[in-house]
């Protein structure tokens, strides 16, 4: 048995109910291209190839790269042996993104699949269950749950406990959903790009009210451009919905 690295982040899902989960989740169906992050052994893959995916694997353990090609030879199946951060999308026109990914890079991985030019339509990731919570069900935002509403629509779908995964991690995941992944909230590039300043700026200093926060960016008329998009001037970032900062991220 091939020993799990800890440096990768590996905890591999085998049970059947919840791999079917992902895949349902995904909406897999046949046709369908999906760049699968960390296949580890394959489970997850071959249940999205049984379903008449095409599957990209992203892998970074160069000891799973042959036992992969050799386990899915003569399928609809390409693996890459890279850092899924360094992954070139510009390939990919339309595909859907799952993965049980390393916990520690949730955060970078989400920055850079929303970011690309190339989006996925599609997100499914497991990820620890109170990240998921923080992005989809908590009534206060942060700079992750905007960041990801900026761009699709977050869902919760099952928490997954940590007995469901080989090595157990020493927290329980969920399977957090994004769907209809685009840029439609934002009118161009300048408006993308201000709204991450502001929000940036906006949590900079937590217990600081949003305006002080944003004064440098705004100015010294900061309290009256916040009350002009109905945020009080006694507001703090995270109970600003999303609504509101992309309108005052709005080039002038």
């Amino acid at each position: 048995m091939l020993q799990k690295k800890k440096s990768l982040g590996q905890h591999f899902l085998n049970n059947p109910y919840y791999l079917s989960l992902v895949a349902d989740t995904a909406a897999i169906e046949a046709g369908d291209v999906v760049l699968e992050i960390g296949p580890g052994e394959g489970p997850l893959t071959e249940v999205l190839l049984s379903r008449g995916a095409r599957v990209v694997a992203i892998e970074k353990d160069t000891r799973l790269i042959e036992p992969l090609r050799e386990k899915f030879e003569g399928k609809d199946f390409e693996v890459v042996e890279t850092d899924a951060l360094e992954f070139n999308t510009s390939k990919l026109k339309k595909y859907k993104l799952v993965g049980n990914i390393p916990y520690y890079i949730t955060g970078a991985l989400l920055k850079k699949f929303f970011s690309a030019k190339q989006q996925p339509s599609t997100l499914v990731f497991l990820i620890q269950k109170e990240v998921a919570q923080r992005i989809a069900r908590s009534k206060k935002e942060s700079i992750l749950s905007l960041s990801v509403k900026a761009y699709g629509r977050p869902t919760l779908v099952k928490t997954v406990p940590r007995g469901a995964f080989s090595p157990p991690p020493n927290v329980d995941s969920a399977i957090l959903l994004v769907e209809h992944i685009s840029r439609k909230n934002f009118k161009n590039a300048t408006h993308e790009k201000r709204f991450f300043e502001l929000v940036r700026a906006g949590f900079a200093h937590k217990r600081k009210l949003l305006a002080r926060n944003l004064e440098p960016l705004l100015g010294k008329k900061h309290s009256h451009i916040l009350k002009n998009v109905g945020i009080s001037e006694n507001a703090r970032a995270e109970d600003v919905p999303l609504e509101k900062w992309l309108e005052l991220s709005l080039p002038n």
